[in-house]
């Protein structure tokens, strides 16, 4: 019971309140914040400003607290973390003789336009509330002028003042201007050093990377789970012909990554002291079912990985499947039944041209998931197998047809054989013969180095 040696009922506590709170704030905080947070911490919240609004301080202790919320100390010691942890609450700690003295400063919500902006923030929204949920709430709190119509032309204080002392070095400045944080989040912690260690000046000007920009990075990379050298190809991706890193460009590109390489699902940020639930499978799905289900949620590397026996795939595939989802816009699960489709007819290879064909022509079929791509490849394999003709070597052999259109005697004749063995523990020696994908990601990166020089 960790929240004894942090809190108990006798200790005592104040409340600073230094900005008056308004109606527009209350609802941020019930619309925008309790869904992060559940009710109990608001509840909190609300107790805190209705004592706080009286103008005669007064010393209490936590045992008033208990009672106001009907709730015992460890679920009080937990509501005043998710106040700190989501920028609500700010708390000093003194240690004194008969216990411990708490002092409690509220913080103001962030308006609706930061909310949206913050990556982590509106992402653990839209995991809480749903696409139409979120978008009901940034249509309510951002009705206002398309800004993207104009240039901001006002002036910094930097602009219009100079210091007397000319000499103050600049990373003092920034420094300062680092601290002025929302809600304490440390991106101190990413490793920038490392991920600037693969990325030239002629790739990535180091003017790119300023302090909003690294501290967008660093919440996407907590957020996705996403390492430095990840984060590179995020990096790369993000920046637009000005050579610059916006907000937006940064947290589009994090999402198509993560999309591509770890899951469809949006991330889930989670309490650190609470146990989660295993996932329960549907048990119920026929093995072409799970085939779908599989296709629709999984990424499309990990999908490469399977069908090739658990080996990573080099990274010309992994180029090629992210051009699919995140140039040309295919859905997962398309994408997933293409890469599949190809490699089974191709004796495990990937035709660049025979793939983009395809993906063009699914493409204007509007296809939107895997369940109609493979409908569509087995109605069209003939073409298709005419297709691959003309895109090959004429002595190569006649089109082998997928898996899935072969009858496997004691299997559901539409599931593909490498779907069966997708689970099974990869052979050391087949291990050691994998690619390193990061090392050979980093060859292109130096050859793209050289290419700038």
């Amino acid at each position: 019971m960790v929240h004894f040696t942090e809190l108990q009922p006798t200790d005592h506590f104040e409340i600073m309140l230094p900005h008056a709170l308004s109606t527009n704030e209350r609802q941020l905080i019930t619309l925008f914040y309790q869904p992060l947070t559940g009710p109990t911490p608001i509840s909190l919240y609300l107790t805190l400003w209705a004592e706080a609004e009286d103008h005669h301080a007064q010393v209490m202790n936590h045992y008033y607290l208990m009672q106001v919320l009907s709730l015992p100390l460890k679920q009080v010691f937990e509501a005043r973390i998710a106040l700190e942890a989501i920028g609500l609450l700010r708390t000093w700690r003194k240690d004194v003789t008969d216990g411990r003295h708490f002092l409690y400063e509220l913080v103001r919500p962030l308006d609706a336009a930061n909310f949206f902006k913050d990556p982590l923030l509106s992402m653990f929204l839209f995991s809480k509330i749903g696409e139409g949920a979120y978008r009901k709430l940034r249509q309510r709190f951002l009705t206002q002028p398309n800004k993207a119509q104009f240039e901001e032309v006002t002036r910094t204080f930097t602009d219009v003042y100079r210091p007397i002392n000319q000499s103050l070095p600049m990373d003092d400045l920034e420094i300062h201007q680092a601290k002025s944080e929302d809600y304490p989040f440390y991106y101190e912690q990413f490793d920038f050093k490392l991920l600037q260690a693969g990325l030239s000046e002629q790739l990535i000007p180091s003017a790119a990377l300023t302090l909003t920009a690294r501290d967008t990075i660093a919440k996407l990379a907590f957020l996705y789970h996403l390492s430095p050298l990840q984060m590179q190809k995020v990096v790369i991706t993000a920046l637009d012909e000005h050579n610059k890193l916006t907000t937006e460009r940064l947290k589009r590109a994090a999402a198509d990554f993560y999309k591509l390489t770890v899951s469809t699902d949006a991330p889930i940020l989670t309490k650190t002291f609470e146990k989660q639930p295993d996932v329960a499978l549907d048990e119920n799905l026929s093995k072409e079912q799970e085939l779908l289900q599989y296709l629709e949620t999984t990424a499309p590397v990990q999908v490469l990985r399977d069908i090739n026996n658990g080996k990573e795939p080099i990274p010309s595939s992994i180029q090629l499947a992210e051009d699919l989802v995140v140039k040309y816009g295919m859905p997962v699960g398309v994408v997933n039944v293409l890469l599949e489709y190809v490699m089974l007819s191709t004796d495990m290879k990937l035709p660049k041209a025979y793939v983009e064909k395809i993906a063009d022509h699914w493409n204007r079929k509007q296809l939107k998931t895997a369940k109609e791509a493979m409908d569509l490849a087995r109605q069209e394999r003939d073409k298709y197998a005419q297709w691959k003709r003309e895109s090959t070597q004429p002595k190569q052999t006649q089109l082998k047809k997928p898996s899935y259109n072969n009858r496997k005697v004691g299997r559901d004749e539409q599931v593909p054989d490498w779907f069966y063995k997708r689970n099974e523990e990869v052979p050391q020696e087949q291990q050691d013969s994998a690619v390193d994908f990061e090392k050979e990601r980093l060859k292109i990166l130096q050859k793209l180095d050289g290419a700038g020089e």
